[in-house]
């Protein structure tokens, strides 16, 4: 059988440099024998799909953090692959006219311009209802400053769910998930 593969999708403006994707790559390769990917996104939705749907293989389990978690629950829906979203952003879409115009991403070092043909694409690919929730485990802290957490527990309300109060966007603690993440996602 081919090897576990483990893909940690970044958030909105960051990079495969992620101090949540860092620590979690450490702590399996410690522990697992799992083919670990965090791919450099590109700031197109369409693109960072393409990007990610190239990597899946049929042993693909999913991490997505913020616009991260967006994704893999998209993926997850598309291809019924195990995901955990941390802090995940559930309509980006509706956050992104405040993002409009001229961007710096500061972990990859270059500048781009958001426009309204990224809030579309975001709202193209959206999922109103998951079809297969047991697929999905949402790691959620009530303190995010940067995105509503009562709509993650919402959207994902069918999920396996675990909730904090206070905490960040950061999801501060990460660490202390990791058994569980890979419990959940069946990692050998």
């Amino acid at each position: 059988m081919a090897k576990q593969r483990v893909i940690y999708i970044h958030g909105f403006n960051s990079s495969p440099e992620s101090f949540k994707a860092q620590q979690f790559g450490q702590y399996l390769a410690k522990h697992h024998d799992v083919e670990y990917l965090v791919p450099k996104l590109n700031h197109e939705p369409r693109e960072i799909l393409l990007t990610l749907e190239a990597l899946i293989t049929p042993n693909t389990k999913l991490i997505g953090s913020s616009l991260g978690g967006y994704f893999a629950t998209i993926l997850s829906e598309r291809y019924q692959l195990p995901a955990v979203v941390v802090n995940p952003a559930v309509a980006p879409f509706d956050l992104m006219h405040d993002y409009l115009g001229t961007q710096y991403n500061p972990y990859q070092d270059y500048y781009y311009d958001v426009t309204e043909r990224h809030v579309d694409q975001l709202k193209q690919f959206y999922i109103a209802n998951l079809s297969q929730p047991e697929l999905i485990l949402l790691l959620q802290q009530m303190g995010d400053e940067v995105l509503d957490f009562s709509q993650a527990v919402d959207y994902y309300k069918n999920c396996r769910q675990r909730i904090e109060f206070a905490g960040d966007h950061s999801f501060i603690g990460f660490e202390r998930y990791f058994p569980d993440i890979v419990d959940f996602l069946k990692i050998s």
